[in-house]
């Protein structure tokens, strides 16, 4: 499974949502009452350590360009893994997931906002579905505080997949991976200790089990799409929705209803026709002898949780 090809790239996405999933599953079996900030230090420094054998792909010449830029996302990306904690924690894994798949739709949003990007038809009406089917899945009696945790992380996703353009070209995603994990480390710890919770050895494994599993899923979106182009695979992203509805039935007896099923659909159905329309628009390459830099329109793509398409996709490993 190199990503050399169409359906090679497809079944990476595939397993690396899978892992996106299980690595859900660590957070949400968390004891209730659960240290939210030391979890959330431990993950980033564990995620750390496991990037560390790649620390040789740093660009010294630029090692610190767009510090700026860099500082703002981190923080974004601690505020992302606060709030989803929360949410995974008190919310079905499923609802929870259906949620985070609001970041590609708030991405359309705030490029129309903030780069007077123009949103197409199709794209619109993405945007007017998805946000109705938010409210389907959550109904008035239904919309409480982690609802809202989940619906603030998918913001911090859709933020950060923004403010990737912003980033230096000259950094490759490994040095991004570091200076992004470096900056958010003081901040973390700083509130873990504010927090003042009593040590807990046992977090330990969640947070090695929860980091191993994103950097996992991450690693093959990154491999996905190296040499494949976006447009030809970024649907089978959605299958984590899947994942997460089966996990979540057969492990936590959570059994999705029908409002859920209409509003997952509302959301997602938009964004595989915007998948399948651009891929109408470039035949599939299957195998890119050179990988070239792809520019595309964020409002005709659909970051997930990996928050970037097209070139967006080569960092999406820095804020999961």
């Amino acid at each position: 499974m190199s990503g050399k090809t169409v359906n090679s790239a497809i079944l990476l996405l595939v397993i690396g949502n899978a892992m996106a999933i299980l690595s859900d599953i660590f957070i949400k079996t968390l004891e209730p009452g659960t240290s939210v900030f030391q979890f959330a230090f431990l993950r980033l420094v564990l995620t750390l350590v496991f990037l560390l054998p790649l620390i040789g792909k740093l660009n010294r010449e630029h090692l610190f360009s767009g510090f700026g830029i860099h500082a703002l996302r981190a923080h974004v990306h601690l505020a992302g893994i606060l709030v989803m904690v929360i949410a995974l924690t008190n919310l079905p894994l499923a609802t929870a997931n259906a949620l985070f798949y609001a970041a590609p739709i708030m991405v359309m949003a705030l490029s129309a906002l903030l780069f007077s990007e123009k949103l197409t038809r199709l794209s619109m009406a993405t945007v007017i579905s998805g946000f109705a089917g938010i409210i389907v899945i959550l109904r008035p009696v239904e919309f409480n505080w982690a609802a809202i945790a989940a619906l603030v992380s998918a913001l911090t996703l859709a933020i950060n997949a923004v403010l990737v353009r912003k980033l230096p070209k000259e950094q490759s995603t490994v040095h991004k991976l570091f200076l992004n994990y470096l900056l958010i480390i003081p901040a973390a710890g700083a509130l873990a200790l504010w927090e003042g919770a009593e040590w807990h050895p046992e977090m330990l494994i969640s947070a090695a089990g929860s980091a191993f599993f994103i950097l996992g899923y991450n690693i093959s979106v990154l491999l996905a799409y190296h040499q494949v182009d976006a447009n030809q695979v970024t649907s089978a992203e959605y299958t984590g929705l899947i994942w997460a509805v089966a996990i979540g039935w057969i492990w936590f007896g959570e059994v999705p209803d029908a409002w859920f099923i209409v509003g997952s659909l509302m959301i997602i159905v938009p964004l595989v026709l915007i998948g399948l329309r651009n891929r109408k628009r470039s035949p599939a390459r299957g195998f890119n002898p050179a990988p070239r830099d792809r520019e595309c329109s964020v409002s005709d793509q659909a970051p997930q949780r990996s928050e970037e398409s097209c070139s967006f996709k080569q960092d999406s490993i820095a804020n999961v």
